[in-house]
């Protein structure tokens, strides 16, 4: 009996670690996910009219994880230290939809980048045309794709240059800029939300596991 409360024990105090690291790690994924949505490369089309929607997608759902991951974190070390069945439970099932939402996250990144940088470039198209037929009146959104990705025009730059960063040495075609960029913005979305949703198998498996030998303990008494 000492021996089978022994490793109650130590699986409570494994899946309090293992909270600990989770509740720490939701943070990370909400600071991760707000610097790309209003930090970095984008975060000057927060304001535009025509933002990357479709882009932001991922990050909306990756924040989203990430503060129900905090709010979990606490809710499973509530429900281990108290040694709950039901909240045991009840965790078990949050943590499903947080792993169904990361996978979520990582599956878009992955193949719904073409998607994605199609419909930036789109939007680049569309604000440089907009800038040649009135260079007054669409120049605002020209100037943001271009300091937001450090390039300036297509194929040649002769025609927007007074757009172009006062910093940039040398021609970038503003479309190639773009899929560079965003693919490898969109792997780290990935890789981040795949690699939570690994972290979330082991918290699933602890509180199964916990929520099983609760209910054996009481068996036994």
């Amino acid at each position: 009996m000492g021996r089978f409360r022994g490793g109650l024990r130590c699986i409570k105090y494994l899946l309090l670690g293992f909270n600990l690291l989770f509740w720490l790690a939701g943070s990370a994924v909400i600071a991760f996910g707000l610097w790309f949505r209003f930090g970095g490369t984008m975060k000057d089309f927060s304001s535009e009219d025509k933002s990357p929607e479709y882009f932001y997608t991922g990050i909306y759902v990756l924040v989203g994880a990430g503060v129900l991951m905090m709010a979990m974190g606490f809710f499973g070390c509530c429900g281990a230290t108290r040694e709950s069945q039901c909240v045991l439970g009840s965790f078990f099932t949050c943590l499903l939809v947080i792993f169904a939402a990361e996978v979520t996250t990582g599956v878009f990144a992955f193949i719904g980048k073409g998607v994605a940088i199609r419909h930036v470039q789109t939007m680049y198209e569309e604000a440089y045309n907009d800038y040649l037929r009135d260079r007054e009146k669409g120049n605002g959104t020209l100037i943001t794709f271009h300091a937001a990705f450090q390039c300036c025009g297509k194929e040649s730059s002769e025609q927007v240059q007074p757009t172009c960063p006062k910093e940039l040495l040398g021609h970038k075609n503003c479309i190639g800029e773009i899929e560079t960029i965003i693919t490898v913005k969109l792997q780290l979305i990935g890789i981040v939300g795949i690699g939570i949703a690994g972290v979330t198998i082991f918290g699933m498996i602890f509180s199964m596991v916990l929520c099983c030998a609760i209910r054996n303990s009481q068996d036994v008494i």
